[in-house]
């Protein structure tokens, strides 16, 4: 059959040919767009051709491929066209939608609202501040003296073009700012974000949440002090809670002591976590230092005050029975889901 014979023929199936299903649209693509189509093979034949008559065939057989490929671009977009319209009237309107996934509170922010909520019912307001602090609110005027070893108690990130420039190791600092700029008084609740350079573990994280209060008036005492924290302790854990108050050490208190809650005995999870006590250690708390008052320009001989301090995902991890802090941080959602519906 000639050149001129077979181009006619291969037009006439071009313009014939119907597509009703994806195989047929593959089928038209190999038979006369593809490398190994007709059309192809049209110009290795080309050669056979007299050479007079090649130049006028060599034109007519682009002709047919050009119309091949555009028939093909019609038959794809009417292809998907019409797929598109079958899937849309297989639809069951009927059906109820699904619902959109709402995000959830994270824990971390559940609990910091809770604790804020306990300490706004007694008076406590809330007061926040800077998380890049100067050494003074961060140590000095905390009863931090210069090389003093209480330093060390704190892992402290220092900006490296100027040393007395930290991330706030604790949120005293925002006591320290509300001392200067309010007078007695005072009673407020500093809760944020805090930075210590430790090593990342289930225990430890370098970025944690604390929050903080501070109570400064005439007559305040120590039993002021422990009557605020058993009143928190029971709404945050339960009416029947307890808790105890041993000795301890803080620069900017004094006496200063640690907060414990009795978590009590009942399991073997209980025996852990308390190390076979049924203590746990919630919070530090003291009387504030006569020196870090004096630095704030309140009159010691004049007001007294209290102060504590506890981790908001220590706080968490007790709450919820989280064993590792990585949790928090991680941003898996099967974690996170789990407090979609807690109310605390």
């Amino acid at each position: 059959m000639k050149i001129t014979e077979k181009l006619g023929e291969i037009l006439h199936e071009i313009e014939e040919f119907k597509v009703e299903t994806k195989d047929h649209l593959e089928q038209f693509r190999t038979s006369f767009v593809g490398r190994k189509g007709t059309i192809a093979q049209l110009f290795s034949e080309l050669k056979e051709a007299a050479p007079e008559d090649r130049k006028l065939l060599g034109q007519q057989i682009n002709k047919l491929k050009n119309t091949a490929q555009n028939k093909f671009r019609e038959l794809t977009t009417e292809f998907e066209a019409k797929t598109e319209s079958e899937a849309a009237t297989q639809l069951d309107f009927t059906l109820p939608p699904i619902p959109d996934t709402l995000g959830t509170v994270h824990p971390i922010t559940q609990v910091r609202q809770r604790i804020v909520q306990i300490f706004e019912r007694i008076g406590f307001n809330v007061s926040e501040g800077p998380e890049i602090e100067d050494d003074w609110h961060n140590f000095s005027a905390l009863n931090f003296p210069p090389n003093h070893p209480a330093r060390d108690m704190q892992d402290t990130f220092f900006i490296e073009k100027n040393p007395d420039i930290t991330l706030r190791t604790h949120t005293s600092s925002v006591q320290v700012r509300v001392m200067e700029t309010e007078k007695p008084p005072i009673r407020t609740l500093s809760p944020g974000r805090v930075f210590r350079n430790e090593a990342i573990s289930a225990r430890a994280h370098c970025i944690f949440h604390q929050v903080e209060g501070l109570y400064v008036d005439k007559n305040v005492s120590f039993k002021d002090l422990k009557e605020t924290l058993l009143y928190f302790a029971k709404e945050m854990f339960g009416k029947e809670t307890k808790i105890r108050l041993r000795p301890s050490y803080f620069p900017f208190t004094e006496p200063s002591a640690e907060l414990d809650i009795y978590w009590g005995l009942k399991t073997e999870a209980d025996k852990r976590i308390t190390k076979g006590t049924g203590w746990l250690e919630i919070a530090g708390c003291g009387m504030i230092d006569p020196n870090v008052l004096e630095n704030c320009n309140i009159d010691p001989e004049t007001y007294t005050g209290f102060a504590f301090g506890m981790g908001i995902e220590r706080i968490a991890m007790l709450k919820y029975q989280i064993t590792d802090l990585r949790n928090f941080t991680e941003n898996d959602v099967r974690f996170l889901r789990q407090f979609s519906s807690i109310s605390i």
